[in-house]
């Protein structure tokens, strides 16, 4: 009969070479599924890339045991749906399995939610992805989760539209003699070719927000999405008829917005979350009229930020 040899474990039974704390040491960039509950299926899987780190807290520990971290990972984050106890979960099991070495633990997952979107007016549907990272750390028995999420929408200049405004009555001005116009001249002048005078300059815009949520709260991203699209009122499309996009151009003019209005709206959003006790955004237009950026940063706290 043979003899099974015990293989060699190094990082259990050699003394680290010079004595010291590290704060975080793990994993980076692995791949997994996650499970997320979207509303319409609870169990929805989703390609995500995680970090892993535990704290090596032990100063004379040769290093952390990494594929107990993967392990870890994999029974709990790949098997149940992504939510505040779950996480909870496997950060504790991430600390109890480096068998006392460990006091802190801390998980990131990057990963794109994709969203079925139906069109504006004529029942066509595509999908809308939207970046988001997850994080939670357990630290001193204290639970704390990030979001970080994207939003693309449309922005049309005030400015832009208001110039627009003032080069149309200059053109009317000069194309209709007198003190009335003929009704019927006027809407077959507007919608010839000569009636095209000069258009609002509109920009893709993008929303990036961090938000720190309460302790017993985590969302349905959906439905987060949902709420920020609704307060700038013009986000991006995907499958589009005519139809749609005259709707569009339509939202687009009742919404003109500069990076600060925009701003405004998701700040307004955000006071009013009670869920949310801390949180972070940019605001960015990336213009037509400029080859650089209009932005605003806000935050709730500024303090250590």
């Amino acid at each position: 009969m043979l003899n099974v040899k015990q293989l060699p474990d190094v990082a259990a039974h050699h003394v680290a070479s010079h004595a010291l704390t590290l704060q975080w040491v793990g994993m980076e960039d692995i791949a997994l599924p996650i499970r997320l509950d979207c509303g319409d299926n609870p169990q929805r899987p989703i390609s995500a890339r995680a970090n892993l780190y535990v704290s090596l807290d032990s100063p004379d520990a040769k290093g952390i045991h990494m594929s107990r971290l993967y392990l870890q990972m994999n029974n709990h984050l790949a098997q149940s749906p992504l939510n505040r106890d779950s996480l909870a979960q496997l950060l504790s099991f991430m600390m109890e399995s480096q068998q006392g070495i460990s006091q802190g633990a801390r998980i990131q997952l990057h990963f794109d939610l994709l969203l079925q979107r139906n069109s504006l007016k004529s029942n066509e549907q595509g999908y809308q992805s939207y970046p988001f990272t997850i994080s939670a750390e357990l630290l001193n028995d204290h639970l704390s989760i990030q979001l970080e999420m994207t939003i693309p929408y449309s922005s049309t200049c005030p400015c832009s539209a208001s110039l627009s405004r003032q080069l149309y009555s200059e053109a009317i001005d000069r194309e209709f003699d007198g003190t009335t116009i003929n009704k019927e001249s006027l809407l077959q002048w507007l919608q010839s070719e000569a009636g095209s005078i000069a258009t609002p300059h509109s920009q893709r815009s993008y929303a990036y927000l961090k938000l720190t949520m309460d302790d017993h709260s985590f969302p349905q991203l959906p439905a987060l999405i949902d709420r920020f699209e609704a307060a700038l009122g013009t986000p991006v499309q995907t499958a589009v008829k005519r139809s749609d996009e005259q709707e569009f151009a339509r939202l687009n003019a009742e919404n003109l917005m500069f990076c600060e209005d925009a701003a405004r709206r998701i700040k307004r959003s955000l006071e009013t979350m009670d869920e949310i006790t801390d949180y972070w955004f940019k605001v960015e237009h990336q213009e037509s009229l400029h080859a650089h950026n209009a932005v605003v940063i806000d935050q709730k706290y500024t303090t250590g930020n």
